[in-house]
């Protein structure tokens, strides 16, 4: 069990032993990052719940996040940060604390990572057809090639973080069990989210 200070935001989802850069201005975010620094430089990275009751200060909280080291750090004028948080682990919020600080806490269960299977490589072919797919429908430019080299997890776990699927897609995509799991899920999303309107060539969920 951990004691976390969290940060709420939507669409931010962290893995792992992958990176997340975020501009810090907010007041209670500011000191957020200022008690991490001086204590152990973790941050609980989470998203609101858009289906839990509406709050401004206190939104609902989907119960899985993933915690944060924070690495790089440049302090700006007016208190605000850059800074680049390294993800550790997974965790599952039991419970949200009642505190003082401006800055949410909640105890939560690191969760331990399962050795997964390699993908298959008619899995891996499949995500890869899918994705150009995806990024052509949508006008991505990507370095395939530098795709290529990329071992399943960081590739997998990449383009899950970085994905422009709404707050409960990338939950789902964060909560799935293992990289196949993950990839799984992906290559529906891919598949959903680029159907296209006739008529204003935009995505749809129609």
């Amino acid at each position: 069990m951990a004691r976390l200070s969290i940060f709420p935001l939507a669409g931010a989802i962290l893995y792992p032993g992958l990176t997340l850069p975020l501009h810090i201005f907010e007041p209670r975010y500011c000191a957020l990052v200022s008690d991490c620094l001086a204590r152990d430089r973790r941050i609980g990275m989470i998203q609101p719940r858009e289906d839990g009751p509406e709050s401004q200060t206190h939104p609902a909280l989907f119960e899985m996040g993933c915690v944060g080291h924070i690495g790089d750090v440049e302090t700006l004028e007016g208190g605000r940060f850059n800074i680049v948080l390294e993800g550790v682990s997974r965790f599952r919020m039991l419970h949200e604390l009642e505190v003082k600080t401006p800055f949410r806490q909640i105890e939560a269960d690191l969760l331990e990572e399962v050795e997964c299977r390699a993908l298959a490589p008619v899995e891996r072919a499949l995500f890869e057809r899918e994705a150009r797919d995806f990024a052509r429908a949508h006008g991505y430019r990507v370095d395939w090639e530098q795709v290529s080299r990329l071992d399943d997890t960081s590739l997998i776990n990449g383009v899950a973080q970085i994905a422009p699927f709404d707050a409960a897609s990338k939950q789902a995509l964060l909560e799935a069990a293992d990289v196949p799991e993950r990839c799984a899920l992906l290559v529906q999303l891919m598949q959903f989210y680029g159907r296209r309107d006739g008529d204003d060539h935009r995505a749809t969920l129609q």
